[in-house]
This record gives structure tokens, sequence and C-alpha cells, in this order.
């Protein structure tokens, strides 16, 4: 009697975690699987809370009902860019369970799905958003990929964006949705608004290949440009002793901005030397796929000058950063010696493989060429 007790109640047991099993796979399954619908909505499966960067900075309504694309509420952002925690970033990420950075199981098996579809808007139109994207979560229970688009300029109207997944394991995702914007791009701050945000399965939908991109292709324009493709995010050697200003107007080569550069004679790190790569996204050192397909380019051109002339630049290159997402190549001019007056530089890219660049742009220099340090100016830094 006791047996069969016991297998009854293994019996029902696992009865009821198959049922569980089916209940969680159907719910994956569907034809759609929401991240946002409308506010508080029995679908939404990921919550806003993994606020990042000058969080200070945002203000979100997740029940606004102005305007909304479809349904009743839509989510709207303020992001004031007054860089209240000294990041000059914030962002957003949609998380599950809420505030989960990989310290806890959760997410989803969205196997099936091969895109994520959004609907987003500004205020005024013009709102810059570096990006917007679907996993990228690390620690101890990691998404198992990470997609991006942008940067994106948002306008007025409604406008349905898309980040294609195909080909991508999507099999553990914690991180459900994301967007980032930066203060240089959004000076007096931006207000916009996202809704109906979903996973879908589109049978048409082929992998996305890297697009070769057309020239002139910018590393630097102006502060704040849409055209600015690469981050100067990679600090190098005696980091500590660099300062930079991406906006500074002491007589820019062109337009109204130009990078300004400081770079003391400490030695605080210890190195003797310092440098800074420009990188796509941000911070990457070949950990996480992204950069661009530059094989049209035959040069790099920027120009250059120093504040007092005399400042020696050891390297500017392009490429040559190592990792899982290494750059296909590298190229670079060395011992530059910096006048007083702008003048224009280049990089041969002639016979060199383009195909994947994520370090699009590197100065470095040491102590021993510019014992009481150098401050200089870089400006128009681009692909040809």
């Amino acid at each position: 009697m006791k047996k069969l007790l016991v297998g009854a109640v293994v019996a029902l047991a696992l009865g009821v975690f198959s049922l569980a099993y089916a209940e969680e796979k159907t719910e994956t399954t569907g034809k759609v699987f929401s991240v946002y619908t409308d506010s508080k909505t029995a679908d939404n499966h990921y919550i806003p809370s993994g606020w990042m960067g000058d969080y200070g900075d945002i203000t979100m309504d997740d029940k606004n009902a102005t305007e909304p694309h479809s349904g009743t509420t839509g989510i709207k952002f303020v992001y004031t860019a007054k860089k209240s925690g000294g990041q000059g970033w914030a962002g957003v990420f949609w998380q599950n369970p809420a505030n989960n950075w990989g310290s806890k199981k959760g997410g989803f098996d969205l196997t099936g799905f091969n895109k994520l579809t959004f609907w987003a808007r500004g205020e005024k139109g013009g709102e810059i958003i570096d990006k917007f994207s679907i996993g990228g979560i690390k620690g101890t229970y990691p998404d198992t990929t990470e997609v991006s688009v942008g940067p994106i300029e948002l306008t007025t109207t409604w406008t349905q964006y898309s980040i294609n997944l195909v080909g991508k394991d999507v099999s553990y995702i914690n991180g459900g949705f994301c967007w980032v914007a930066n203060a240089d791009s959004n000076p007096s701050g931006a207000t916009f608004y996202i809704d109906d945000v979903k996973f879908e399965n589109d049978a048409t939908l082929k992998e996305a290949k890297k697009k070769v991109q057309e020239m002139p292709f910018y590393v630097y324009a102006d502060k704040g440009s849409i055209s600015n493709h690469f981050i100067p995010s990679g600090w190098m050697g005696d980091y500590s002793d660099i300062k930079i200003d991406v906006g500074s107007a002491e007589n820019p080569y062109f337009g109204k901005s130009c990078v300004k550069i400081t770079y003391l004679n400490k030695a605080s790190n210890g190195a003797r030397w310092a440098g800074i790569y420009w990188q796509n996204p941000p911070n990457n050192w070949g950990t996480v796929d992204g950069g661009f397909d530059l094989s049209k380019a035959t040069k790099v051109t920027f120009w250059a000058r120093g504040e007092k002339g005399g400042e020696r630049i050891e390297e500017f290159k392009m490429g040559g950063i190592m990792g899982e997402y290494s750059d296909s190549d590298t190229s670079g001019i060395t011992s530059i010696v910096l006048d007083k007056e702008w003048k224009q530089y280049s990089i041969d890219l002639k016979g060199k493989d383009l195909s994947y660049i994520i370090g699009g742009f590197c100065w470095a220099t040491n102590l021993d060429a510019n014992p009481d340090g150098a401050v200089f100016y870089l400006d128009e830094i681009r692909y040809e």
C-alpha cells in the first residue's frame, strides 16, 4: 500500500512538473513574446529595472497615455543629460526577474524567435539613441547573446525598428531589451516614447551580414554628431594622466568642435606612456561582436595640431585590437611631431583587410617624447 502511495505521489509530481514545463514552453513558442504591450498587461515578460550610467537623469512613465502607438499606454522616458553621476550617458535594461544583473537564474528561452521589433518616437525629433539592444548581461547566469542597432535619430512620428536575431543563440535571455543614450549627442536632453516591444518569428528573414559602409565614414565629425561611429573609450597606459574634451571649441579645424587631449607627465599608473582607442561598441577589447566593414576605404585621414607645437605622438593607427572578435587588420604612422597649426595626416589602408574593424582610431605617446606632457587637438577623423 505504501509503495502504491509513493508511486502515486511521484506520478502526480511528474505530472505537475510536465504540465508546468509544457506551460513554460508554450509561453515562449507562440507567435509573439511580449516585452511591453500595455501597462501591467499579463503578457509583459520583462521589467525596466536595470537603470545604468547617470540613472538620476532618467524619469520613466510606463503608463503614459499621450498618443501611444497602440492600446491605451506607452512608455515615456525623459533623459535630462545633466551628468548627475559623472558618466555622460544613461540607459535602461528590461530584465527578468527585476534587477537581475546575472546574479540569479531567470530570463527565458526564446528559441524560435528571430527578431525583436519595437516602436519609438521623439518628442521634438532629433533625439539620438546610441543603441537599442537585447541581451548582453553578464554574471553567473549570462545572456547567451548580445545584438544591437544604432545610433538611431528619432522623429516625431511613430516608427518601427527591428533587431535581427537570425543565427543568434537566444536560449537564455535575461536582458530582454535595452536603450542607451549619451549627453554629448543630446546636450539639451531627450524625451522619447517606446511601445509594443516584442519578439517575433519571420520565416522570410535572413541572417544579417555586416554591411559594407559607404565612404566617407567618420570616427569623429563633431561633438554629438550621429556621424560619429566610434567612442574614445579604450584608455591605456597611464590613463589617469589623460583628459579628453570631445567638444572643445578652441579653434576647431571644421565645424563647431574638435577633440582636445591633455596628457600629463606624472606617470600616475607607472607605465610612462598613454593612449586612447576609439572603439565600437564602447570598451570593446575584442570581447563583443561589433565594429564595421570598411572594405571600401583606402585611407584614414585626420587633422591634428599641438597647443605649443613640438608635441610628439609616437603612433596614430587603426585596428589592431585582438580577442574573440579581433580587428581584421591594422595600419598606422609613427613618430609624428605636431605643428601649432592644423595639419592633415593620412594612414594608408591599401591592401588591408578592413572587413571587420572595432578599433577605429588610436593614438599613443610617452614621457620620453614629451617630458613635460602634451596638449594636442584632433578633428575630422574619417575613413575615405
